[in-house]
């Protein structure tokens, strides 16, 4: 799950907590300066693991290429930037380095993906996308998780606390448990 910028979805957390739900929830910085102590509570809970959603929740490329609208880093430097600064900033708040990154809105070059690895952690895509940039109704939310197929990743987000996220998410799991699907984090 995504914490681009915003609020928190508690009734998301509540959801995913209950059902014993694992997850990796990527913080971005902007979101980390919103919601200070929910972040480091939530990176407390053995539950989920913390990835980067980088510094600035932008495309991460060398050539400056848009993905939804948004100009991504334009140079090797501002791509390390945009990764670097908020891995520093994880790895103070979990007293480890984070293992996951995703770029804003989940774009990745080449010369991005060698970066990423390249600062020690591993680029995470998605192959299901649950909620379309928090857009999507609880009915399609809940339609996209359960068409994910064994070893999906499903890409949602947990900083929209009024879209159709926590709905659908709470009407797909008990579904998809009841049907023998166990979650898992990569």
């Amino acid at each position: 799950f995504d914490a681009c910028d915003g609020a928190c979805d508690e009734a998301l957390l509540n959801t995913l907590q209950t059902h014993g739900v694992p997850a990796v929830l990527f913080f971005n910085s902007r979101w980390i300066d919103r919601n200070p102590d929910r972040a480091a509570q939530l990176a407390a809970d053995p539950l989920f693991q913390i990835g980067n959603h980088g510094t600035r929740h932008v495309p991460l490329s060398v050539t400056g290429r848009s993905a939804y609208g948004i100009a991504g880093t334009r140079s090797v430097d501002e791509a390390v930037d945009e990764v670097w600064r908020n891995h520093q900033r994880l790895t103070a708040m979990l007293g480890r380095p984070p293992t996951w990154f995703r770029p804003g809105t989940a774009y990745y070059d080449d010369v991005g993906v060698d970066i990423v690895q390249h600062l020690g952690e591993q680029p995470l895509g998605f192959s299901v996308n649950g909620d379309s940039g928090a857009r999507a109704s609880a009915a399609r939310v809940r339609a996209n998780l359960l068409s994910a197929t064994p070893g999906s990743i499903v890409i949602a987000h947990m900083n929209h606390p009024n879209s159709g996220t926590h709905a659908g998410v709470a009407d797909a799991i008990p579904q998809m448990q009841g049907a023998g699907w166990q979650f898992v984090t990569p």
